[in-house]
């Protein structure tokens, strides 16, 4: 590789000697700063016949290696460089502290890396600029690093944000000269002092770095430090500043360049410094004495075995030796414990151990497999959850065998050739999900066995997308809000494979008709699509983590996100694997978490589970998934998932790893047809007598790769190696391999007995489910995983429900499904209450107690507080809360939310009593803290003064549903009751439909409805014409919905759509693709339509003071109303009535207020 410096300026230079050359290209990996996508930067040297070209990223080298190969591709020599920050020290504490309150950078220079050893010490350099900087500093080294890590490195001293410059700016110069005595020193002949003329720049200054360059007898060079292609794009790219400043581009105080900062043409370079020739000619002459190359290597895998004296062919042997003895004893523990696979003989699995180690050692990934082995052992040995496999890593016996999976690949036909083909050499990849809790406990393990300096993460660039641009741009044009998110809605919403913006304007004919409205319009999307695609951010990848075999910042940058103390590499995910590094995928999967603490609950009851162990052909399991029942059941949980489990009624675990593999866009058509056939419904079609049974357990469908592969091997003698391959060439529809393949296929085919015309009918099926066909080995895998949920749900729901509501303690919707499969299954939750709630949900018999930490606005340090102020003693009164509690962890937010969440109702005060009486409370809890704090407290922590009962102020009392809309505001869902209940049967009688079963009749053609429900949330927008529109989210106990309502309909209807209110709307709706849409067309109070179905209502007292309490109630309820009034009192053992004269208007809302007052009995409405 070393001959590729030959490619570049070296031999074009014999052509056409170039007028000069770019060193200060700044590329989108300057985030938020460049904008050149690197793929822009090589097109224009190309057009303009440059003969190389150099990146020097700010701080980084995040772009080296895409920017190196490409290059190399098109031709051009890349030039590796970096405007790296550095701190001479030189400053006064004063200047520093002044700096870093400014979040000021330091002044940078830019390194290139001339030879090899110049890239490997750039590497060095940019990785200590993350390393070794405190975390209060923005990236930087210290001058002195200079001195061991220049070698090989060609330095400008960094034009106006250099540090020279910036020392003879502020007519320090001195300063300047010793820091470029400093840099002399480390560079040598390979320092230049850099001139650059942008508009407006500084002349005087300019001239004092030319006579301290001759001077020093240092020579000149020109660079053109560009940020952005044309000068045309300097809008853009100021707005892009913007974006990165979090400011809008009218305020005059924030960074900018000049629209000079373009990437300027060779001519237009040579016509600006046509008086210094000699700053020209030298940026040829650097290019001349650049050769190094980012190198691309085979995968370097750590040792497993250290054996650093010894040969590396004497390490791979021991690793071989380890490994195939840990694989044995490993298989044998296997089949002890679980046994063998139907039909197979203890001979069948060892034959097939010894076949993958042979391929394994023969391939040199023996260490491979040790360390990952080791990793998931040590998890296991500490009771950390290990998925049972994922992807094809589960099709390997040696897996197996070494406990990396939990999958026996014979027992389900899994193929080890889809995993690792010895026909096409490439790194195994197993990628291991882990209890997402104590991931990061498996990634310390990691770094402290292998190293620390030789394990990182993975680097991962977020782009600026069609939407998430066009509302960044909107915002620093300062467009209205309202307008830039009716815009941004027009581009689809598809994350895994998103729209630009360019095909969405072409596509959605209303963003032609906004531009023509609003010539604003045209310059949001005209600047948008220049910026969309861009890097904005880096961050660290959810799983990947390398480790090598020598200090990582050897063969790769180092970059370190200040929110993780875990380094990561600068190069992404491709790039990073192109660097030689190997890549371990640590994955966080929540269902592993639920059902360890599932478990944990379990064996409070003395029962012991262990998951690899049970029984995959459960009865109970199998008729509960039969059913559809499967909310919180991995994998299977979907509304579409259900309505398949409900048409297949699956018996065996086999059917449950087919549904994985169908349930996706393309296969999930064969569905009905896999139902329709185990059910007899259909026959199952023979495609050739010899393969049928490859497809028996999949009832005649092509469900898998690995059939693919098996049918190559059958009909046409491929080995699994070649039909991996086949397979391959199929997926990726390559019409030269496809060509090759199928002439190889047909004439094996035709060897075995077949006609060519039934060789390439079936070649063309199984090009077409190639296409779209699963990998068996990881549907296995999470087909198991996905039993194992289902087994526990149906066998201890209780304790499965509380885990699963624990894990997704801050999805409300999420927790609102689990509470209603709880009270589907009979199962009670009880709301959280300040005695029985702990930070997670616990489990009673047949209940789960709710959990403090779901609760909105409390947050875990205040119920972590309260769990431990509580201990194994009750608060025995408010009083007693407030003495054991911390008011400054307990605080008023903290007092609102329990109180409308109901935790203190066990203490029968009244909600609204608290809430009006929160002032009283915390005071007295900070009285109590202070005379705490000041020694007022005997040796029982008693108070020293008498304990004072609290006095609270009246309150009025609220009405249901006010005290339930204010529950919902703290849970997010309505827990104790729904508003809506008390309505139950009268809304029978108004025949208003639930949304639940009113949704379903929509999917079936139903057209219109009426429906009640509580008011949750309603948002007002405007429509593109200027007329308002609301958007309004309703519940009923079936679940919420939204409706929306027009201009007219808000105006008509607004006012009665008050949050917590209950209404009863009639709507137009709609089936689509995402689901459900609503219009509203009537909207009528609830408890208004029911106070007209009231006729009579019965008031049981027991006390002349509850008649007098009643009086205020019925006064509020004489206007309109129809009811008739039945007092009932018992006296002297007799119930005596008094039919009041007047009518009053009583509905359920009253009534169940009623009910509330001391002695009131009962209440019936008739």
């Amino acid at each position: 590789m070393t001959d590729r410096k030959d490619k570049g300026i070296a031999r074009q230079k014999e052509l056409v000697k170039p007028k000069f050359i770019h060193l200060r290209v700044h590329s989108a990996y300057s985030l938020l700063e460049g904008a050149l996508k690197v793929d822009s930067i090589i097109a224009y040297a190309t057009a303009d016949r440059e003969p190389a070209i150099a990146i020097a990223d700010t701080n980084n080298l995040f772009g080296a290696l895409e920017f190196s190969q490409k290059c190399f591709k098109a031709g051009i020599q890349p030039i590796i460089g970096c405007q790296l920050a550095i701190d001479f020290q030189d400053e006064s504490s004063n200047a520093r502290t002044t700096r870093h309150r400014a979040l000021a950078d330091f002044p940078a220079i830019v390194l290139l890396a001339a030879t090899n050893r110049g890239y490997a010490n750039l590497l060095q350099l940019v990785s200590r600029a993350y390393l070794d900087k405190p975390n209060i500093e923005s990236p930087h080294i210290r001058a002195a690093m200079l001195d061991g890590l220049s070698e090989g490195i060609i330095a400008l001293t960094g034009g106006p944000g250099g540090p020279v410059n910036q020392a003879l700016a502020v007519d320090k110069h001195e300063r300047a000269v010793r820091r470029l005595d400093i840099l002399r020193t480390a560079f040598g002949d390979r320092l230049y002092i850099e001139l650059q003329r942008h508009n407006r720049y500084n002349q005087f200054l300019e001239q004092r770095l030319i006579e301290l360059a001759y001077e020093k007898k240092l020579p000149l060079v020109a660079t053109n430090e560009a940020f952005f292609l044309k000068r045309e794009d300097y809008e853009a790219h100021d707005a892009l500043l913007a974006i990165a400043a979090g400011q809008v581009v009218s305020v005059d105080d924030r960074r900018r360049v000049t629209p000079d900062h373009y990437l300027k043409s060779q001519e237009k370079m040579a016509q600006l410094f046509a008086d210094l020739p000699e700053a020209l000619d030298n940026t040829v002459e650097i290019a001349m004495r650049c050769h190094a190359y980012t190198p691309i290597s085979k995968p370097i895998l750590p040792r497993f075995i250290d054996h650093s004296g010894d040969d590396p062919a004497a390490v791979l042997v021991a690793e071989a030796e380890e490994m195939a003895q840990q694989a044995r004893e490993g298989l044998a523990e296997r089949l002890k414990t679980i046994g063998l696979a139907q039909g197979y003989t203890v001979e069948d699995y060892k034959k097939r151990l010894e076949y993958e180690l042979s391929i394994i050692i023969r391939m040199q990934f023996s260490g491979y497999f040790l360390i990952v082995s080791d990793f998931i052992k040590w998890a296991k040995a500490r009771s950390i959850p290990v998925g049972p496999g994922r992807g094809s890593g589960a099709g390997s016996l040696v897996a197996y065998a070494l406990i990396i999976t939990d999958v026996d690949p014979l027992r389900f036909s899994l193929l080890f050739e889809r995993f690792l083909n010895p026909d096409r050499v490439s790194m195994p990849d197993f990628d291991i999900d882990f209890c997402q809790e104590r991931r990061e406990e498996i990634i310390h393990y990691v770094r402290q066995k292998y190293g620390r300096d030789q394990v990182a993460q993975i680097i991962t660039f977020g782009t600026l997308q069609a939407r998430a641009v066009l509302r960044d741009v909107g915002r620093v044009l300062e467009i209205p809000y309202g307008q830039v998110d009716r815009l941004s809605k027009l581009v689809p919403s598809n994350p895994a494979n998103p729209v630009s913006l360019a095909r969405a304007v072409a596509d959605e004919p209303k963003f032609a008709e906004e531009i023509q409205k609003d010539a604003v319009v045209g310059r949001l999307i005209d600047i948008a699509g220049k910026l969309e695609g861009l890097y904005r951010h880096a961050s660290t990848h959810a799983a990947g983590v390398v480790i090598g075999d020598r200090p990582l910042s050897e063969l790769v940058p180092i970059y370190t996100d200040p929110r993780s103390d875990m380094p990561v590499t600068q190069f992404n995910m491709k790039y990073v694997e192109q660097a030689g590094l190997v890549k371990f995928d640590f994955l966080g999967l929540k269902t592993l978490t639920v059902l360890q603490t599932a478990i944990r609950f379990i064996e409070r009851k003395g029962i012991e589970i262990d998951l690899p162990y049970i029984s995959l052909d459960d009865p109970k399991t199998y008729e509960m998934l039969s059913r559809g029942e499967t909310v919180g059941v991995f994998q299977v949980e979907s509304v579409g998932m259900r309505k398949a489990l409900l048409g297949m009624r699956p018996d065996r675990i086999e059917d449950i790893i087919a549904l994985v593999a169908l349930y996706r866009p393309g296969p999930m058509e064969n569905i009905q047809i896999y139902n329709a056939r185990k059910h007899g419904k259909a026959e199952i079609a023979s495609i050739h007598p010899k393969i049928d049974y490859l497809l028996n357990e999949t009832q005649g469908v092509i469900v898998y790769q690995e059939q693919v592969m098996q049918i190559a091997q059958v009909l046409s003698g491929y080995s699994l190696g070649e039909a991996d391959l086949l397979r391959r060439a199929m997926g990726k529809k390559i019409r030269e391999e496809m060509d090759k393949q199928r002439v190889r296929f047909i004439d094996g085919a035709m060897e075995g007995g077949l006609s060519k015309e039934q060789a390439n009918t079936i070649f063309d099926l199984l090009a077409k489910f190639a296409d779209y066909g699963f990998n068996k080995s990881h549907a296995a895998a999470y087909a198991i995983l996905s039993y194992q949920t289902a087994y526990l749900k149906a066998h201890y729901p209780v304790e499965f429900l509380a885990a699963s509501m624990t894990f997704d303690i801050s999805n409300t919707d999420k927790l609102n499904d689990f509470r209603r499969e709880a009270e589907r299954l009979k199962i009670k939750v009880v709301p959280p209450s300040i005695q029985t709630s702990y930070r997670i949900f616990e489990v009673g018999e047949n209940k789960i107690y709710y959990s403090l930490a779901a609760i909105k606005g409390v947050g875990e340090p205040a119920v972590d507080h309260i769990v431990d102020c509580r201990g194994d003693k009750p608060f025995e009164s408010l009083e007693d809360f407030c003495g054991r509690t911390d008011p400054r962890i307990i605080n008023r937010r903290v007092w609102e939310s329990l109180t409308n969440a109901g935790v203190f109702d066990c203490f029968g005060i009244a909600r609204e009593v608290l809430i009006a009486g929160l002032d009283t409370i915390i005071a007295r809890a900070q009285r109590v803290a202070e005379d705490q704090n000041s020694g007022q407290i005997d040796i029982f922590g008693m108070m020293s003064g008498p304990k004072e009962t609290l006095i609270l102020p009246d309150a009025a009392p609220w009405f249901v549903a006010k005290k339930l809309h204010r529950e919902f505001q703290a849970i997010g869902f309505y827990l104790s009751a729904h508003p809506l209940d008390e309505y139950r049967d009268l809304l029978k009688k108004m025949r208003v439909q639930e949304w639940r079963a009113f949704k379903n009749f929509v999917r079936r053609g139903a057209s219109v409805g009426r429906l009640a429900g509580t008011v949750n949330a309603k948002q007002i927008h405007k429509t593109r014409s200027g007329n308002k529109m609301g958007v309004i989210q309703f519940s009923d106990a079936s679940g919420q919905y939204e409706a929306v309502l027009f201009s007219e309909g808000l105006a008509q209807y607004g006012d009665s759509l008050e949050l917590g209110k209950s209404v009863i709307i009639t709507v137009a709706a709609e089936s689509k693709s995402e689901g459900v849409s609503l219009r509203i067309q009537e909207v009528k109070s609830l408890e208004d339509e029911a106070v007209k179905l009231q006729r009579a209502m019965r008031l049981y007292l027991n006390s002349s003071d509850a008649a007098r309490k009643i009086i205020p109630y019925l006064n509020s309820a004489r206007d309109g109303g129809e009811v008739n009034l039945v007092l009932v009192k018992e006296q002297i053992g007799q119930e005596v009535e008094i039919n009041l004269p007047e009518y009053y208007r009583i509905g359920p809302q009253i009534a169940s207020a009623l009910k509330t007052i001391q002695g009131v009995m009962d209440v019936e409405l008739v």
